[in-house]
């Protein structure tokens, strides 16, 4: 038998390889297996733990390998141990070694796949993975938080301060156990700590606070040790939200660190900060995230001043469960140039999130260098009017040397363009752009023939790398970066095949917990930054529900669910009380279908789609998720009791929102989406009338999208399973406005926050809501990788695959690839010459349904690499009918295309969706008469040229 791979790409909870500072002291663990023979499974594995002197070998007989239990006493503060697994499965043939081969001593590495006499046969011993707890306890810190006494108020200079640690022999092992209030950034010894940005990071302060461990063995030495901390203001006492509100957590900076150091003679040193401590100004003047940084880099460092010990709860602090921030690339500059006033402008060709590293020679001491930054440019200038009250403005007095590279450390913004000032002749080589964020694993990718569609994707990637950065954002520019619970609801599956985000994202649940009210409400924001009464509102509040299911369908993580599931039954039951006995949740504030195009750009409330029908859907659909959830971690009771008010739910909005005949109130597009998609519908006949009504509505709106952010990432599933697929893709590839390709047509490099944040004549949209860089749009991308590619989970974590793609004329060929938690999977189709090849890679430890286009039954397979070729479905364009009804001309779209440029020569219609508009009750009408349906029967000018054109296209086109 072939051998079997060993085990590599080893986790603890959701944290790749090796990790120092672990938060619980039974992390569960994971591995991957790259390659086995045909048929394996595994049915066993050894888990070797050594702690100290001691190893243990832990044997479980089980196929589970993602997040299985720590199968030894609990970890203590700062202990370490070191993990090896391997894996066993039936040999399929005779037994190659003996009992002693598969027990054989923990310590000695066993020889490749040795078979034992019961049967199975076992991998080589994984790479060691080393996990290390951080402080556990409340009283592992000595240390207390300290402030500056009489230095550090908001709008000073940014504080230093310092601590020394004498010592005298070799240095062991040295850990720094920090967190702050405000942000910081720590030396020892002149050298930085880590390379983690933006720490502590933002989280909901008054109920967690994260710390960081830092192994700096290699920066402490025998003699005298200088820790030296600069805090800034960041979230913690900077301008936060879009009310000018700046100390929203305290006025006051601290820092809170722990360096602890040992010695060869086995004794553990400690320098903690105290009241020892001293404090004292440092060359940054000014710092705000919003607003920038000032740095006065020939400033005389303050005198050392007092400190004082601060009182606070040390139970808040708590061990990251996700990556940090860091920079995460660095773009160089793509042109530089004059704007027509004059000004120096950089284009670095991506709008990106962090700030410009310059480099300056020659510059006169006490000259001021700034840079100003923008997402887009307006009249070749830089376009700030969407900062609203952010500067986003970084400045430099400069100190005489011959060379200095200038960069900010407390502060991020969101740009693609920067002014700069002060230097002269600057050069695309002395400039760059640093691109910081949550440094996460990216674990998805999609291709298409599409160039437009794949420049769309990559957006999408941008978009969630700008706003991943600690906390998920609506936007990384403005006076905002909120982490609204609306934008992540509906984008946390496209975000999770993107990149790993279950550490991140179960950080952000912990806080949505802590900050959820006593009555089950959820903050709009979490943090909570806006601290509004009972805020409840339909699919923001549903955060709480969706995005831990997420987590678990895309990870198999069960835990996420039980740590939740109070916090998800807290909503679903804020929402029944707001329902009441009706079970309708009507009138109240709510945001709707956000940011529907139909929508005036200076009221965003006003969607099509009716507000009560959004906030029921949700409430069933919420009910039924926590239901779900329930049956997964083994409540029966509490599956039932949701279940059944999932199902009161759908037949009161039945009742209430649905004709016999399937129309939903507000006949909007996202109404039926939502009906369609969460089972709202209860007759075949109703879904069926639905399902046209829907497609109808896509028809007339010119095929352009006509939904905000909750019906926008229901669309194409809608379409699709109703039986229009291609109107799923006349939707999907549309470069009108409003679409998702119009952003990319005018220069996109991100997914906006508006269909039309840039107008198609260069100016921004007047909304005073205009980013350039939100991600809720982009959850579309789910579809592309499902649907389009045709790669989805069947069970959670990816343990059973679905392979169902959804082919179209429209595309040649597309692929998805993503790194499950068993390894790479992918799904390829290509069209060519006839033929629909289809290629489906399955990791071990998985198995796929595979879904041949053109086959009834599924295939079910196993890992591998696995390859089918049919007859292309799509292999000839479609004809159109002989006598085509106006709605089936329009599904034609060669046909289509000619009678719109037909109706804009006539002067009857401006474009596709002013022509479709005025055809919305004669769908069904013989397309003969689409001229005097468009021209409302001769009350408008050009129907008679119209006609004429018209009816020598259609005869030519039957000939």
């Amino acid at each position: 038998m072939p051998d079997i791979n060993a085990p590599q790409a080893l986790r603890f909870e959701h944290h790749h390889g090796s990790m120092t500072g672990l938060g619980t002291p039974t992390p569960r663990l994971s591995w991957q297996v790259a390659q086995a023979p045909e048929g394996y499974r595994q049915t066993r594995y050894q888990l070797e733990l050594t702690r100290g002197a001691e190893t243990e070998v832990f044997e479980t007989e089980s196929a589970d390998q993602v997040l299985v239990p720590w199968p030894a006493a609990p970890l203590k503060s700062r202990e370490a141990a070191t993990v090896r697994v391997r894996v066993a499965g039936p040999t399929g043939g005779a037994a190659r070694g003996t009992a002693a081969d598969a027990s054989n001593s923990p310590a000695a590495d066993a020889s490749p796949s040795v078979a034992g006499s019961d049967g199975v046969s076992w991998s080589e011993w994984s790479e060691p993975a080393t996990v290390e707890a951080g402080l556990l306890d409340p009283a592992d810190w000595t240390a207390r938080f300290v402030s500056p006494r009489e230095i550090g108020a908001f709008g000073g200079p940014a504080p230093i301060l310092t601590g020394a640690l004498g010592l005298s022999g070799d240095v062991v092992k040295a850990r720094l156990y920090i967190t702050a209030h405000g942000l910081y950034e720590a030396t020892i010894n002149g050298h930085r700590v880590g390379d983690e940005v933006l720490t502590p990071g933002w989280t909901a302060y008054q109920h967690r606070l994260r710390y960081q461990t830092y192994d700096v063995t290699d920066l402490v030495t025998p003699g005298e040790n200088r820790v030296e901390i600069n805090l800034g203001n960041g979230w913690w006492r900077g301008y936060l939200g879009f009310r000018n509100q700046h100390s929203l957590y305290g006025d006051r900076l601290a820092a809170l660190a722990q360096l602890e150091v040992e010695t060869a003679d086995g004794r553990v040193h400690t320098l903690a900060t105290d009241g020892s401590w001293t404090a004292r100004e440092g060359v940054i003047v000014v710092d705000d995230i919003y607003n920038g940084q000032r740095v006065d880099l020939g400033r005389e460092l303050g005198a050392e001043s007092p400190v004082d010990v601060i009182d606070a709860d040390l139970s808040l602090l708590v061990a990251p469960d996700g990556p940090p921030v860091r920079v995460t690339d660095v773009l160089p500059a793509v042109e530089v140039f004059k704007s027509p006033s004059g000004k120096t402008l950089v284009d670095f060709g991506q709008n990106v999130v962090g700030w410009v590293r310059l480099r300056v020679r020659g510059g006169q001491k006490g000259n001021k260098v700034v840079i100003r930054h923008a997402e887009v440019l307006e009249d070749g200038e830089l376009g700030v009017r969407p900062l609203r009250t952010a500067r986003a403005t970084d400045e430099w007095i400069l100190d005489g040397r011959e060379e200095v590279v200038l960069e900010p450390n407390f502060t991020f913004h969101g740009f693609r363009y920067a002014e700069v000032t002060g230097v002269d002749g600057l050069e695309a080589a002395d400039v760059e752009a640093v691109v910081v964020g949550s440094d996460l694993r990216r674990t998805g990718w999609f291709e298409s023939d599409h160039e437009l569609l794949n420049r769309f994707h990559e957006n999408v990637v941008w978009g969630m790398r700008g706003n991943f950065v600690d906390v998920p954002t609506d936007c990384p520019q403005r006076d905002e970066r909120l982490g609204w619970t609306g934008d992540i609801q509906v984008f946390s599956p496209t975000a999770s095949f993107l990149f790993d985000s279950a550490g991140f994202l179960t950080n952000w649940l912990a806080d949505l917990a802590a900050e959820q009210q006593k009555d089950g409400s959820v903050p709009y924001v979490v943090p909570d930054v806006l601290r509004q009464p009972g805020p409840a509102t339909a699919a923001w509040g549903d955060a709480a529900t969706i995005v831990p299911w997420v987590i678990y369908q895309r990870t198999g993580d069960r835990g996420i669910l039980e740590r939740q599931l109070p916090s998800m039954r807290a909503w679903v039951d804020k929402m029944a009380a707001l329902a009441g006995p009706g079970l309708l949740w009507a009138g109240g504030f709510q945001f709707g279908d956000w940011l529907d195009p139909t929508a005036p750009p200076a009221d965003p409330f006003r969607a099509k789609a009716d507000p009560d029908v959004i906030a029921t859907a949700h409430l069933a659909r919420s009910a039924e998720v926590v239901a779900q959830a329930a049956l997964a971690v083994g409540d029966g009771d509490v599956a039932r009791e949701y279940g059944d008010l999932a199902g009161r739910v759908r037949a009161a909005f039945a009742r209430e929102y649905v004709t016999d005949g399937g129309r939903v109130l507000s006949d909007a597009p996202t109404a039926y989406a939502l009906a369609l998609q969460w089972a709202l519908l209860p007759t075949e006949d109703q879904r069926k009338q639905a399902g046209q009504r829907l497609a109808d509505l896509v028809r007339v709106a010119g095929f352009r999208i006509s939904t905000g952010f909750v019906g926008t990432p229901l669309m194409t599933d809608a379409l699709a399973d109703a039986g229009e697929p291609e109107l799923a893709y006349r939707l999907l590839l549309q470069t009108g406005v409003p679409s998702w390709l119009y952003p990319v047509t005018m220069g996109a490099t991100t997914v906006w926050e508006r269909w039309d944040s840039m107008l198609p004549d260069g100016s921004i949209n007047p909304g005073e809501m205009t980013s350039f860089n939100h991600y809720a749009l982009g959850a579309v991308a789910d579809w592309l990788h499902r649907r389009v590619a045709g790669l989805a989970p069947a069970e959670p974590g990816y343990r059973s695959i679905e392979v169902r793609p959804l082919p179209t004329g429209q595309l040649t060929r597309a692929a998805a690839r993503h790194l499950t938690p068993y390894g790479e999977a992918s799904v390829a189709w290509t069209r060519d010459g006839g033929e629909l090849s289809l290629t489906v890679v399955v990791p071990v430890g998985a198995s796929a349904t595979v879904h041949v286009p053109g086959s009834d039954e599924p295939i079910t397979v196993a890992h591998g690499r696995h390859e089918w070729t049919v007859q292309d479905p799509y292999g000839q364009e479609s004809a159109r009918p002989a006598e085509p009804s106006i709605r089936q001309l329009m599904d034609h779209k060669p046909s289509w295309d000619k009678v719109v440029a037909l109706a804009a020569e006539a002067g009857v219609a401006t474009d596709e969706a002013d022509l479709a508009e005025r055809l919305e009750r004669y769908l069904g009408a013989p397309a003969t008469e689409l001229a005097g349906a468009a021209t409302a029967h001769g009350f408008i000018p050009g129907g008679d040229q119209l006609a004429a054109r018209l009816q020598t296209l259609l005869s030519s086109e039957n000939r």
